[in-house]
């Protein structure tokens, strides 16, 4: 199975998908993204945030608030690098998306703190960026 991931990605995407890494802080490409559309799993193409729940957290990261109602978030303990948190990943295809966060703003209180290069994003005309 990694061979078809290692085909199709590039070196960071599959380090950070693939093995679960994390991009630089304030370099990901969709961190200012700004337009309506959706955020697509970039290994995948499944659904995970919809733009109207993206919001500036000054994490450095793409941020937000709620998944997309497609479900297509998994959860799961990650106590590497001496800290505890959540781990939030693809449900479709096992990708790494970074950790989720109970400092977000309401509704859900949540912060869905996701590494650019593991989304792809779509407008509304389908260009897609990512």
């Amino acid at each position: 199975m990694s061979d078809k991931w290692r085909d199709k990605l590039s070196e960071q995407e599959y380090q950070i998908t693939r093995e679960a890494g994390t991009e630089r802080p304030f370099t990901g490409i969709l961190l200012d993204e700004q337009r309506d559309g959706i955020y697509v799993c970039k290994c995948c193409g499944a659904p995970l945030f919809p733009s109207e729940t993206k919001f500036d957290a000054g994490c450095g990261w793409p941020s937000f608030y709620k998944q997309s109602t497609d479900d297509n978030v998994g959860y799961r303990e990650d106590d590497s690098h001496g800290m505890r948190r959540v781990e939030i990943f693809c449900k479709q295809c096992d990708a790494h998306l970074g950790h989720v966060f109970p400092d977000g703003p309401e509704p859900t209180g949540q912060r869905y703190c996701v590494n650019s290069v593991s989304m792809t994003f779509k407008s509304g005309d389908d260009e897609v960026r990512g």
